[in-house]
């Protein structure tokens, strides 16, 4: 069975490992990394934490001492909706990690196309040299390939996994090409749903974490698939899909069925 390989973010060109690593889980500093040393090197980062953050803030100050920075990915999550606040918080954000910069200023939650003035201020940021690309999440799947036109954006988060699937049809083939922004999944175990064995159909045993981050790496849009951690245990459990690499086709239909199980639920 193949392993997943390092790949490529999308037109920023940064190496990354396949599994992305979220702050908001609560998982000690050793966990986050080992992670990295495995090769995750995509971190998410708000720029408003506190409490469970506190091992992933830990974890990027031990890698920046030990000199490899630039090693590692990271994506600064803003919810302000409003460009002075998103400067004023990602400071801060920076401040908090021991950053000079972020890899990615990611834009959160928008449901249609940033403010002009939202996307004047980040494109401010990226020549100051606070950020080096320009990133954005949301769950409106068909506002990905209408931004992606623009040519402003380097990075795209989109909810993807076995219950929610349309990206399939209506995200991943409209962002192709050499220039295409790299691909994050985001939701991979849809809140945790696909782990409870109450949402199974009948004679089906509910899939790992693992499976839930192997599913959504088996498409070839996907650069990156975000997981969280609460401690070192769940850390290395999600690591294994690392090794177990990509789905076997009866594998994916599996994992299809159970997902249209729920969302039909």
């Amino acid at each position: 069975m193949a392993s997943f390989e390092n790949r490529v973010l999308g037109r920023t060109g940064i190496p990354v490992g396949p599994l992305g690593i979220s702050s908001s889980f609560g998982a000690e500093a050793a966990a986050y990394e080992e992670a990295f040393e495995r090769g995750c090197n995509y971190f998410t980062w708000g720029t408003f934490m506190k409490g469970r953050s506190a091992g992933m803030r830990e974890a990027m100050r031990n890698i920046i001492r030990s000199g490899k920075r630039d090693q590692l990915v990271v994506g600064m999550l803003t919810y302000a909706h409003n460009a002075a606040l998103s400067e004023y918080f990602l400071q801060k954000g920076l401040a908090a990690a021991g950053l000079d910069y972020a890899d990615v200023l990611l834009l959160g939650w928008f449901r249609k196309r940033p403010s002009r003035k939202i996307i004047e201020g980040t494109l401010a940021l990226q020549k100051r040299g606070l950020i080096r690309h320009i990133g954005l999440t949301s769950h409106v799947r068909t506002l990905f390939p209408k931004l992606a036109k623009e040519n402003i954006f380097d990075v795209f988060h989109i909810r993807y996994n076995a219950v929610h699937r349309k990206a399939e049809s209506e995200t991943f083939p409209l962002l192709k090409g050499e220039r295409r922004p790299g691909v994050v999944s985001f939701t991979a175990t849809d809140w945790r749903k696909l782990l409870k064995p109450g949402r199974m159909p009948a004679g089906e045993h509910p899939p790992s974490a693992a499976d839930c981050y192997r599913f959504a790496l088996s498409h070839s849009s996907v650069d990156v698939c975000m997981m969280g951690a609460r401690n070192t245990a769940q850390m290395q459990e999600n690591l294994a899909a690392l090794s177990q690499g990509p789905m076997a086709p009866e594998e994916l239909e599996r994992m299809r069925r159970i997902g249209d199980h729920i969302y039909n639920a």
